[in-house]
């Protein structure tokens, strides 16, 4: 019996922030560090300590395992609170970013993933989630509406069509890359450059050789 290819629910953001970066960490297994990622660990540092606890009255989960074998997904959420709706608790993720509160669709993504896997977990529906901004202390409701969890589980089948077949999307070099800590594994603008190149070049058809 084959296994089922299952998706990190941390590609869901690498592949809305670009589909080249996903298949670098998730299909060639590269990784690098830059100024942007190494803040993003360290506002993860308190989140990424499993523990339970009460905070505010709310029963708060850090570092909770997900799964989602319907979706085929696998990671884990930074925070998950359970609040108290009616007779009946309902998990709320929740999670932790390090920048401003700018551009939340990538999070969003992520976190819709979180509260799909949620929902198969508990059996209850998850009505939204929130991001942290830690510089700011901002948090940012985020409702699990339907067309985010369409576009959801759409990433999700394209990431994984990505993984079966091996195949790394093509580079953006974009504004994008300047922030991205896989630029030089990536090497954008080069590829990019001799992908035009190769494009350029017609050849002409050869004269027929004569006797």
């Amino acid at each position: 019996m084959t296994e089922p290819v299952l998706v990190s629910i941390s590609a869901l953001e690498h592949w809305s922030y670009c589909p080249r970066q996903c298949g670098l960490i998730h299909v060639e297994q590269i990784w690098d560090e830059n100024a942007f990622t190494i803040k993003g660990s360290a506002a993860h540092e308190r989140a990424d300590e499993p523990m339970t606890r009460t905070e505010r009255g709310v029963r708060v989960e850090r570092a909770l395992p997900l799964w989602s074998d319907e979706l085929g997904l696998v990671g884990r959420a930074d925070v998950v609170e359970f609040v108290l709706q009616g007779d009946r608790e309902v998990p709320v993720p929740v999670e932790y970013k390090s920048g401003k509160p700018v551009r939340p669709k990538h999070a969003a993504l992520q976190l819709c993933a979180q509260a799909l896997c949620l929902e198969e977990i508990f059996g209850v529906r998850v009505p939204f989630g929130a991001i942290y901004f830690v510089a700011t202390r901002d948090r940012l409701p985020v409702p699990m509406d339907e067309s985010l969890r369409l576009e959801t589980k759409s990433v999700v089948a394209s990431i994984r069509s990505m993984i079966l077949s091996g195949d790394v999307p093509e580079p953006v070099a974009d504004a994008r890359c300047r922030n991205c800590s896989l630029v030089d594994a990536c090497m954008p603008f080069a590829v990019k450059a001799a992908r035009g190149t190769q494009r350029r070049i017609v050849f002409e058809p050869q004269p027929e050789a004569r006797e």
